[in-house]
C-alpha cells in the first residue's frame, strides 16, 4: 500500500520542553490531589490487613489533655467475652475472627433496610481521629485515639422513621470463630448470645457517638472489635458494641445483654456516674491502665468528663434509678 504523506509541523507548533514538563507536573499533581481526596473515604472499606495504616484527618475538637495509652496497652487489655473472660484472652484468641467478607443488616423502622457489604457501609465516610476517654465498669480507664466517623452520619443514610426511638446493635454470633461463645470454653461467660446493645436514638445521633474502624491510625485489631464497633465516651465500655453485624431501628427499648443477665448490676443507660456504685465495688475512683497497679487512683468524672456535652440528654431523668 502506498504510504500517506506525513503532516508537516511548523517549528512554531512544537511545544517547548520546559512547557511540556510543566504541564506534565501539573497533571500529575492534580491527579495526586484527586486520588488523595478519595482515599480516606474508600480505604476503610478495603480488605486491609490488621495493623495496616489508614488515611485520616485528626479532629482537634475531640481530644483530651491526658496522654494516650500505648497501642500495646490498648490492644492487650480488653473486655471482649466472645474470646474469653480474662483481659488477655481477646488478644490471644481473636486471630480466629475473619473480618472479610463482612455484611451488616440494617433493619426495623427505617426507609432503607437490607443486608449491606461492609464496603457499602464504609465507603462514603471520610475517616477522622478522635482521642476519647474510655471507662469500664470495673473501674479502670484508658485514653484511646480511635479512627472512624460520626455514628449519626451512618444512621441518617438509612432514613430512620418517626417510630425509631432506639437503635439496637448486634455482635456476630459464630462459636467457631469466637471461642468464648462455646459453653464451658475459656471459662465461658455464659451470656445469652449474640451480644446485643442499644441506645436511645438521640444518644446515637449525638456528635460524640463514634463508629470506629481503627486505632492509632491503623486498621482496628480483632480484639478491639473489628471490623466495626461503636464508642460512646460518656458511657461505660460495655455499651460500645463490637464486631457489629446488625443495626436495627426500634420503637421500644432493646433488651441489652448485660441488663438481661445481671439487671441489678448493669442498667440500660450505663452512663459513667461516680455517685452510683456497682453492687460489688465503688465507681467513685478509677485506675488508669498504664500507671501501674499501685499508682494512685483518680476521681471518676461525671459522664466520664463529657458532662458539658451530654448532660442535656438526661434532664429530668433519675440517674440513680436509670443507671
Amino acid at each position: 500500500m502506498p504510504r500517506l504523506p506525513l503532516p508537516r509541523i511548523r517549528p512554531s507548533q512544537i511545544t517547548a520542553e520546559r512547557y511540556f514538563r510543566m504541564r506534565r507536573d501539573l497533571l500529575t499533581t492534580a491527579l495526586g490531589l484527586a486520588t488523595a481526596a478519595a482515599i480516606p473515604a474508600a480505604q476503610a472499606a478495603e480488605a486491609l490487613p490488621q495493623g495496616a495504616p489508614l488515611v485520616y484527618t485528626r479532629n482537634p475538637k475531640y481530644s483530651v489533655t491526658e496522654k494516650a495509652n500505648s497501642f500495646e496497652e490498648i490492644t492487650n487489655y480488653n473486655n471482649f467475652y466472645e474470646f474469653g473472660t480474662d483481659k488477655a484472652d481477646p488478644a490471644a484468641n481473636a486471630g480466629s475472627l475473619r473480618t472479610r467478607p463482612w455484611t451488616v443488616t440494617i433493619a426495623g423502622e427505617a426507609a432503607k433496610t437490607g443486608k449491606f457489604a461492609i464496603e457499602d457501609i464504609l465507603s462514603p465516610h471520610p475517616l477522622e481521629e478522635r482521642i476519647y476517654r474510655h471507662r469500664c465498669v470495673e473501674a479502670w480507664s484508658m485514653v484511646i485515639p480511635w479512627v472512624g466517623f460520626p455514628l449519626a452520619d451512618l444512621l441518617r443514610r438509612f432514613q430512620p422513621t418517626s417510630r425509631a426511638k432506639y437503635v439496637q446493635f448486634t455482635t456476630l454470633l459464630d462459636p467457631k470463630q469466637m471461642p468464648g461463645q462455646r459453653p464451658m470454653i475459656l471459662g465461658g461467660a455464659m451470656l445469652d448470645w449474640p451480644y446485643v446493645e442499644g441506645l436511645r436514638i438521640d444518644e446515637a445521633m449525638h456528635p460524640l457517638a463514634f463508629m470506629v474502624v481503627g486505632v492509632y491510625g491503623r486498621v482496628l485489631p480483632n480484639q478491639n472489635g473489628a471490623p466495626l464497633r461503636v464508642h460512646l465516651p460518656w458511657k461505660y465500655g460495655f455499651k460500645s458494641a463490637k464486631s457489629i453485624v446488625e443495626i436495627r431501628f426500634t420503637e421500644h427499648q432493646p433488651a441489652n445483654t448485660w441488663a438481661r443477665s445481671a439487671p441489678g448490676e448493669y442498667g440500660f443507660y450505663a452512663n459513667v456516674n461516680p455517685q452510683v456504685d456497682h453492687p460489688r465495688w465503688s465507681q467513685a475512683t478509677e485506675r488508669h491502665i498504664g500507671g501501674g497497679f499501685f499508682a494512685a487512683r483518680q476521681p471518676t468524672l461525671m459522664f466520664n468528663g463529657y458532662a458539658d456535652q451530654v448532660a442535656g440528654l438526661y434532664q429530668g431523668l433519675d440517674l440513680r434509678r436509670y443507671f
